[in-house]
């Protein structure tokens, strides 16, 4: 009995603190302080006196040295067409990746000079110094490499060959006998 007395006084006051909550209702206005900016964001890439965007790109043992300016949409590597030099689409996508995600496919030129490891390597190299240059000529665009995940290095690299084991972690066959 006692209960049911003590949810009865307790409905009148959830209604009045409800009332106070209301949209309609305002008491005192809130000041919101204003939020200060961010630290700049870095930047890994140059612009040369000529408007031409540099961006280096690296991946395993891989490195790619990308100039990108404006133009038609020409891609050359190491001299060569892309898609003669890049045979795999797998590769050829992940390279054009970063373009796609800023709609500028078709309106930069870019060459790019690439050496050491191989070719899934140098792509993936590519598309990092295509994020970077992109990023140096228009830092607008970096929420949108940032979030297709172009602009972080992948820092996976060979584990080295320990002494004792076949490779890097495999074992020499166990003979038990």
């Amino acid at each position: 009995m006692e209960n049911e007395e003590q949810v009865d006084d307790a409905a009148p006051a959830a209604t009045e603190l409800a009332a106070d909550l209301t949209l309609g209702q305002a008491g005192s206005p809130v000041v919101v302080e204003e939020v200060k900016p961010r630290l700049p964001q870095l930047v890994r890439g140059k612009i040369d006196k000529n408007g031409v965007a540099m961006g280096t790109g690296r991946r395993k043992t891989a490195v790619a040295r990308v100039r990108l300016k404006d133009g038609s949409g020409v891609v050359t590597v190491n001299g060569r067409p892309l898609e003669e030099y890049c045979v795999g689409e797998r590769d050829r996508n992940s390279v054009l990746a970063p373009l796609k995600a800023t709609d500028l496919l078709g309106k930069v030129d870019i060459s790019v000079l690439a050496h050491g490891g191989g070719p899934t390597g140098q792509a993936e190299a590519m598309m990092l110094g295509i994020a970077r240059a992109l990023q140096a000529k228009n830092p607008l665009l970096h929420g949108a490499l940032a979030d297709g995940g172009y602009l972080t290095r992948d820092s996976r690299m060979v584990e080295r060959k320990m002494y004792g084991h076949k490779k890097s972690r495999r074992s020499f066959q166990f003979s038990k006998r």
